[in-house]
């Protein structure tokens, strides 16, 4: 029957909800079994809603819905697992975008292993005045991430990646390093 899904029964008779003389109809009691099996995918979901709103707990297609809500891009090489906390802490990545701390976390998502981040910048005060200034003159930041041989971790789009989360001034350079 098309709009149904095989095997989910519907949780509810939608005839039981008819006025006791339609109840009494054989006609209109096998009738009502089709929308029974139509209505039974919205029935469930509905019942469900809450768990649609957690990308721990949604079906996969929906998490791709639920990351634009969250403004990220999901890519689909990536693995369900992946996919789904990078939805759940995207705002808390947002929060830490642009720093050394917000693109070790954004790498180790989509790499599964902790980056090794080399830069140059600094932040510091002094109570001295003329003291030296933290960092380095000219900026740079390297992002080395040591996997498996057999990882598929693709170069180009942990390029991408790190683009997206370093601040924009900063030129970059990404070492993959295979183990």
């Amino acid at each position: 029957m098309r709009g149904s899904v095989d095997g989910l029964p519907s949780p509810y008779r939608f005839a039981e909800l008819l006025p006791a003389i339609y109840q009494e109809d054989e006609f209109v009691q096998r009738w009502m079994l089709g929308f029974d099996a139509v209505l039974a995918p919205v029935a469930a979901t509905l019942d469900n809603i809450e768990s649609y709103f957690d990308p721990a707990l949604a079906p996969q297609d929906f998490v791709a819905f639920l990351a634009g809500w969250v403004g990220v891009e999901l890519d689909e090489t990536w693995s369900d697992d992946a996919r789904r906390e990078l939805v759940n802490r995207a705002v808390e990545l947002f929060k830490i975008r642009g720093t050394v701390e917000g693109l070790r976390q954004h790498v180790a998502i989509y790499a599964g292993v902790e980056p090794e981040i080399e830069e140059s910048g600094g932040c510091t005060y002094s109570l001295e005045p003329n003291s030296a200034l933290p960092g380095e003159g000219t900026p740079r930041l390297v992002v080395r991430v040591r996997v498996p041989g057999d990882s598929l971790i693709d170069e180009g789009r942990l390029d991408r990646l790190v683009a997206s989360a370093k601040p924009a001034h900063i030129p970059h350079r990404v070492e993959v390093v295979r183990t």
